[in-house]
């Protein structure tokens, strides 16, 4: 199960799902402070900001933050949750939550995903350059962008509720 929420629910999230992996994506000089429940190897901090196209002074995401997001993901046993979150809760936590539910559930269906996503969070708005460089390295020819885009922006929020996908359905 992967539990997604925004940097202000990181704790309580850890500690109500008893989650052993944390995913953080987080821009530079964002602090986090890693449960002391979650092993340090079990915590991968990716910095990157909430952007789609190149801006100055910023760091769009970008392949390798992808590859170490896919590689994080298969390392996990899934034996316990695993905790993905950003500063809200909303964009790069919901792509990066949606793309490792592709990595792992190979043969679901990239709309039926991301309706399942929607339905789960309305304010979810995933990261568009998260899914582009995922549909590459996943080889899923354009279906995931394609998805995404089908459940369009979600409804607007300073934070996203918390909540539960189920990889497996």
């Amino acid at each position: 199960m992967i539990h997604v929420c925004s940097l202000s629910k990181v704790e309580e999230t850890v500690a109500k799902t008893g989650a052993e992996r944390l995913l953080s994506l987080l821009a530079a000089g964002t602090e986090v402070t890693r449960p002391a429940s979650i092993a340090g190897e079990n915590h991968l901090h990716l910095v990157m900001h909430d952007i789609a196209v190149p801006q100055d002074g910023m760091t769009m995401p970008g392949e390798e933050h992808v590859r170490s997001l896919l590689d994080f993901a298969r390392r996990w046993d899934r034996a316990r949750p695993l905790v993905v979150h950003c500063y809200a809760g909303i964009s790069r936590s919901t792509a990066s939550a949606y793309i490792i539910a592709a990595a792992l559930a190979p043969k679901r269906d990239e709309v039926e995903l991301a309706e399942t996503l929607r339905a789960l969070s309305p304010s979810a708005t995933p990261n568009p350059r998260l899914i582009s460089v995922a549909d590459t390295l996943l080889d899923r020819s354009g279906r995931m962008i394609e998805a995404i885009q089908a459940i369009g922006r979600g409804a607007d929020a300073f934070e996203g509720t918390p909540f539960a996908l189920n990889i497996d359905r």
